[in-house]
């Protein structure tokens, strides 16, 4: 199984909220899945992890920053992607805080349009209380160690 380095980001704002995205998937390898998850994506061939950062950032969120900071957690998981491929997907968490939380989907693509459904701003407090799947499933956690 093919190993993908991805850049993922925990974006905070004054209140720290975390900004979630809602994916849904109603067609494809993965039609049925709804879940919540952090923005971000996979490192291409010529990036670093800060750059790819930055450039997921502008790309789902419309927010620029000159730096989005130290990596401040890491998992894997074995996942399947949109296309269908099994990966051992390498998640490098980065930690962004925003002062304005106003978003753009200017520079999403057809597939973000058609499965990034909604976004929302999560308390530790509605994390740890919500049935909804939040993926990783130790975000509160992760955000709790990110904060110190």
């Amino acid at each position: 199984m093919r190993r993908r380095l991805s850049a993922r980001l925990l974006i905070l704002d004054e209140a720290s909220r975390v900004l979630l995205f809602r994916f849904v998937y109603k067609r494809g390898p993965l039609a049925g899945q709804d879940f919540w998850g952090t923005p971000g994506g996979g490192v291409e061939d010529d990036e670093t992890l800060e750059r790819a950062a930055l450039r997921e950032l502008v790309e789902e969120t419309g927010l620029r920053r000159q730096s989005v900071g130290p990596e401040v957690a890491r998992r894997e998981v074995a996942l399947q992607l949109p296309d269908g491929e099994h990966v051992v997907q390498d998640e490098r968490y980065f930690l962004v805080r925003v002062a304005d939380d106003t978003l753009s989907r200017d520079d999403w693509t057809d597939l973000e349009r058609e499965v990034m459904v909604e976004h929302r701003w999560w308390s530790l407090e509605e994390l740890s209380q919500t049935e909804a799947t939040v993926w990783p499933a130790n975000l509160p956690e992760m955000l709790q160690a990110a904060m110190r």
